[in-house]
Formats: structure tokens, C-alpha cells, sequence
């Protein structure tokens, strides 16, 4: 993105020196100046971190074409997985215990962490996930997913990465999005990635009084580093939340950027929240 403000630029929320990530490599890859650039290179860099597993040395299952890894110590007892045609791969790290779920590799491989626990989830690849996560039954990973360690997952999510140390244990939606270490979603929070009247064009917003384009026809939210946002809260498409930004529970929150260190609400009895107008006829 030419000429990008600094409030769109990785190092505005995520501090890699203070919180490392696995995959940090993902915000270098060519072409990435601003978070929003790096939606664009999730699924190629899964694709290339995957092709560089050549596998542990452990024992291998075949189940419908798949190759399973299965390394000491792990379980792997999915209910079904599904192969596309593809000679795809699942890797499952030592400890690891997956039991039920669908895998689903004909759009890429899986990979699971050691000591990471997956109970009756649906996991489309290409998706990483970190060392020592929970994924909880119900959470439905749709490929180019990328999660760190130590989180809990229970969610839909969709091209989007979530850092170490998040929690995303209840029902919510996450697409197009990036989430920082430690950051939150409350149960059946949402983040919208797309405009409600079809998104036929790119999204754009404001930043200290310029309209930017970003570019691309679906971005959902950015977390930064312990931004958390609350229960059925809904965020617009475009919405920056910087770091240790924390919205109020039934909040919906405009495209724009936010933060740091902000708390965000709607207070209805002071403020109101709803405006009525007709529909018009395109």
C-alpha cells in the first residue's frame, strides 16, 4: 500500500521483540509494509512453511489418500479426512491428541503443534496450528488459518491469523483478520470482513482525515497486542484496533482505527445509537 500512514504499519501493533511469533517471517515477506498487506500473503506463506516440513521421523498413516504423521506421544483418531485428489499431509506433533472433527487437505496440508489438543472440530487446510493450543469442539477453520501457541480456539475462521496467547474460546467470526498476543473476543462477537451491500468494491476509510483504500474487497478486524473486544460486539469492515484497546461488550464499532490504549462503548441513553431512513431503490 503506497504511502501508507504509520497507524496502518505492522510495527503499530504488534511488538515482536517483546512477544515472539513463529511465524513473524509472514509480516516480511515482500511487498508487506502495512497489516493489511500481510492479508494477502497469508495462504502463500502456509504454503511454503508447510512444503518446508518434510515430515518428523515417526510413524505414518494413510487414510484416504492422506499421509497422517503421527509423531511420539500423539493421538490421532479424527472422524473423517478428505484428500481432494490432492497427496496432501497432516502433521500432528508429539503429544498432540486430535480426537472426532473433520480434515479436510485438498486446498492444503494441517499442521498441529505438539501438545495441542483438537476435540470434533472442522480444520481446512492450509492451517498451522501453534504448540499447546485448544481447539475447542464446534470451531470451524475454513484454510489459510495460521494460530499460535498456547491459545483457545473455538470460533470460525477464515484467512486470518491469531497470535499467542489469545483466546477466542466461544462462538464468534473472524475473516481477513489479524490478531496480536493475548488479544480476546467475547462469545458471538463478530467481525465483519465484507460491506453489507455486496462488496463489490474495495473497503476504505479514514485515518486522521484522509480516505485510504486498502485495497482489497474483504478486510475484517486487526488486534493489536491485548486488544480485546466484548460479547456480541460487531465491528464494521476495516476496523484497527491498536494496542491494549478494549471494547465494551454490544458495542458495534465503525471502519477506522482506534487506540492505543482506548475503551470503547456506545452509551444509547446518552447518545443513541440507531438512525431510521428509507431503503432506496438502486
Amino acid at each position: 500500500m503506497p504511502d501508507a500512514p504509520d497507524e496502518l504499519r505492522v510495527a503499530a501493533y504488534f511488538d515482536f521483540a517483546a512477544h515472539p511469533f513463529e511465524h513473524e517471517a509472514l509480516f516480511h515477506r515482500a511487498g508487506v509494509e502495512t497489516v493489511v498487506d500481510a492479508l494477502g500473503q497469508i495462504a502463500p506463506y502456509c504454503a511454503e512453511w508447510l512444503a518446508a516440513q518434510h515430515g518428523p521421523a515417526c510413524r505414518v498413516e494413510r487414510i484416504d489418500g492422506v499421509a497422517v504423521h503421527v509423531e511420539a506421544g500423539a493421538v490421532f483418531q479424527p472422524g473423517r479426512v478428505f484428500g481432494g485428489g490432492r497427496p496432501g499431509r497432516i502433521i500432528v506433533g508429539a503429544g498432540a491428541v486430535v480426537r472426532g472433527g473433520e480434515y479436510d487437505v485438498a486446498a492444503g496440508d494441517v499442521h498441529i503443534g505438539a501438545g495441542a489438543s483438537v476435540w470434533g472440530a472442522w480444520i481446512a487446510g492450509p492451517a498451522l496450528i501453534g504448540c499447546g493450543t485448544e481447539i475447542r469442539p464446534g470451531a470451524y477453520l475454513r484454510g489459510g488459518v495460521i494460530i499460535g501457541r498456547n491459545d483457545v480456539i473455538r470460533g470460525e475462521l477464515k484467512n486470518a491469523v491469531v497470535m499467542d496467547n489469545a483466546q477466542f474460546p466461544h462462538p464468534s467470526y473472524l475473516g481477513d483478520s489479524i490478531c496480536g498476543y493475548g488479544s480476546h473476543f467475547g462469545n458471538q462477537a463478530t467481525a465483519a470482513n465484507v460491506n453489507v451491500f455486496g462488496g463489490h468494491g474495495t473497503i476504505k476509510i479514514t485515518v486522521n482525515g484522509r480516505r485510504i483504500d486498502l485495497g482489497r474487497r474483504k478486510v475484517g478486524i486487526i488486534l493489536g497486542d491485548y486488544a480485546q473486544v466484548g460479547c456480541n460486539a460487531v465491528s464494521d469492515p476495516g476496523t484497527f484496533l491498536r494496542p491494549r484497546t478494549i471494547v465494551y461488550p454490544l458495542t458495534r464499532i465503525n471502519s477506522g482505527v482506534y487506540g492505543p490504549g482506548e475503551v470503547l462503548k456506545n452509551k444509547p441513553m446518552e447518545h443513541g445509537v440507531i438512525e431510521r431512513a428509507r431503503l432506496r431503490d438502486e
